[in-house]
């Protein structure tokens, strides 16, 4: 492993300081917004948590240096969706430099099948499938300290009434938490846009998975509000996580069209962003797009980019 050196730090941090001021003078502010955005490397009102791969062109492939390099800039939280695929020796590496950095660790992915009807179906065995999963989900949520787990319910079946794929979701989501409980950790139910990307999907919409935790009624079942699938199914955004807000514990982020950082679309990220922290939240809201443009010039501008919406 490369040490990430001190005079590389200094020299990165000036280079995104310059980027992203000049990107910033090349977009208006909104009107009757009089604070500018904080510099690099000063503190966010909010937890947003990159991933690995975002800063890969300034920090480099290693993934310590890669951590290293959010925390220079100010980020405080982090999520790694493939943590379940890590050798158990670079998870608690992983644990170990997010403790020194004073980082917080964001999700990964506990359950996510794409393509079958898993936790509708009612069946043994997907039930024991799930189980297992889940327990091995806490095991590795303890060792990198994670508080919270990514749960996606698979896909629907279209030879079942809904209310009983429904009361099926349901009843195992109970038994999960069950396993989760104990340890603390909460899975996130995140709803998928079924327009754009993940088609033929059970879990859509945040008044679904709203009256599925209400009905669960553990707090080990939450929800993950993705704002961008909830833009392409639904919008209505900032009154949907308002009606649902007791049940959400974990937000993510990506703007539409596109699935790029924010100031890419259509979404008002500021208004969003001011919104959420005037309601006291405290948690996490994960990075979980791509960069709009390759390389450096790529990686400046989503810093840019979350240093506006910031803003307020």
């Amino acid at each position: 492993m490369l040490p990430y050196e001190m005079n590389r730090r200094s020299f990165v941090r000036k280079s995104i300081a310059a980027g992203a001021v000049a990107a910033l003078g090349t977009r208006s502010l909104d009107a009757g917004d009089e604070k500018d955005p904080p510099a690099p490397g000063t503190d966010f009102h909010l937890r947003y948590a990159p991933h690995f791969g975002m800063f890969k062109h300034h920090a480099g492939s290693d993934l310590i240096d890669q951590l290293r390099f959010m925390a220079d800039q100010g980020f405080t939280a982090f999520e790694d969706n493939n943590m379940w695929k890590r050798e158990v020796a670079v998870q608690e590496a992983i644990a170990s430099e997010l403790d020194r950095l004073g980082i917080v660790m964001g999700v990964f992915v506990a359950y996510g099948d794409f393509k079958n009807p898993t936790f509708v179906s009612g069946k043994e065995e997907h039930r024991k499938e799930v189980l297992t999963k889940i327990r091995a989900s806490v095991e590795i949520a303890q060792r990198v300290n994670a508080k919270w787990v990514t749960v996606v319910p698979g896909s629907f079946d279209p030879g079942l009434e809904w209310g009983y794929q429904t009361a099926n979701v349901i009843d195992l989501l109970k038994a999960c938490s069950e396993i989760c409980e104990p340890a603390g950790v909460i899975m996130v139910l995140e709803s998928l846009n079924p327009w754009t990307n993940h088609p033929g999907l059970f879990l859509t919409k945040i008044p679904q998975a709203y009256q599925i935790c209400r009905a669960v009624d553990s707090p080990s079942c939450k929800i993950l509000d993705d704002l961008y699938h909830q833009q392409v199914t639904e919008g209505n955004l900032i009154p949907n996580l308002d009606r649902a807000w007791d049940e959400i514990a974990y937000f993510q982020i990506g703007d539409n069209p596109g699935r790029k950082e924010p100031t890419t679309g259509e979404i008002n990220y500021r208004n969003i962003f001011r919104h959420i922290h005037g309601k006291g939240y405290t948690g996490i809201l994960g990075m979980e797009h791509g960069n709009r443009l390759p390389g450096i010039e790529g990686e400046e501008a989503v810093l840019a980019a979350y240093r506006e919406v910031d803003s307020f």
